[in-house]
């Protein structure tokens, strides 16, 4: 896990960087707070930061009250360093955003300790996170997350010329594998059925179940004819191989639908949903495991 430690004071920062790395720790090193909040807002920044109270720039003051009052989706754990104690300050400090704070000058393994409270904490909400935004049975994102991914995406790609494309897949005559062999294997079958094509997705490609056995894909920066490509991989990763369960080897299809927009026209969810949708329902009239774009 990543720690911030943000402090001008190069022999404290080169004393946190040692005991931090010795714990396991990656260390990131901001000398301002202007630079501590930068990093901090990263997509992939620090859940962990050690921010010196007085610093140039920003203090850790202004540092937590700026980073609580951003609304950032992941939750930062924020220990404050100061050589103050009176209660006013660390009342000051919890105030503006501070999970912690410890005086200086510190020693090593109460630092080690309030950081590791720290970790227990952060890992904690990711958990939370996690379990709040996959759905249980596949592990894959559920309704709620995947659709917020793709209006994410439908807001980044209005603002650039890129393609964004969306894939709604379908597992063929799932009911009959219920009735046939049970609705254990037919979780079986849809977990096995998301990982295969959950493998042919690019690692920046999303992927979550919209309903039922119904699935749905959003790929960033990709043209029709690198969705269908990707949409290809899918079906191939169905349709080549039987599903192994433990009530027998089952052949299982996808039907695919696929929808793209750029820049242009890229600001309607329920309509490019709609368009795929209408792909995937003419892929089913076509006979199934097949792949159709909507024009």
């Amino acid at each position: 896990m990543k720690v911030l430690v943000a402090d001008d004071d190069p022999i404290s920062v080169l004393y946190l960087q040692d005991v931090l790395a010795e714990w396991g720790y990656e260390v990131v090193v901001a000398a301002d707070g202007l630079s501590a909040e930068a990093i901090l807002r990263e997509e992939n920044g620090p859940l962990l930061a050690v921010l010196d109270w007085m610093m140039p720039g920003l203090d850790g003051i202004d540092v937590c009250h700026n980073i609580r009052q951003a609304g950032m989706e992941r939750y930062v754990y924020m220990i404050m360093l100061t050589s103050r104690t009176e209660t006013e300050f660390i009342v000051a400090a919890m105030n503006a955003g501070a999970d912690d704070y410890i005086a200086k000058p510190f020693i090593a393994e109460e630092m080690r300790v309030r950081v590791r409270a720290g970790r227990r904490i952060v890992d904690l909400e990711q958990e939370l996170r996690r379990q709040a935004t996959r759905d249980a049975l596949t592990g894959i994102f559920n309704r709620g997350a995947i659709l917020d991914v793709l209006q994410k995406e439908i807001a980044r790609h209005a603002r650039t010329a890129n393609f964004l494309s969306v894939i709604f897949a379908d597992l063929d005559h799932f009911k009959a594998i219920n009735d046939t062999y049970g609705h254990l294997a037919g979780d079986e079958v849809l977990r096995e059925a998301t990982r295969r094509m959950d493998s042919t997705l690019r690692n920046y490609d999303s992927f979550g179940r919209y309903g039922g056995e119904e699935l749905l894909a959003v790929l960033p920066n990709c043209d029709p004819e690198g969705a269908l490509a990707v949409a290809e991989r899918m079906r191939a990763a169905m349709a080549d191989t039987t599903v192994h369960t433990p009530y027998g080897d089952i052949a299982v299809t996808v039907s695919i639908g696929i929808a793209s927009v750029s820049n242009a026209d890229a600001a309607d969810m329920t309509a490019l949903l709609h368009r795929a949708d209408g792909a995937l329902y003419a892929a089913k009239l076509l006979g199934r495991n097949c792949v159709t774009a909507a024009p």
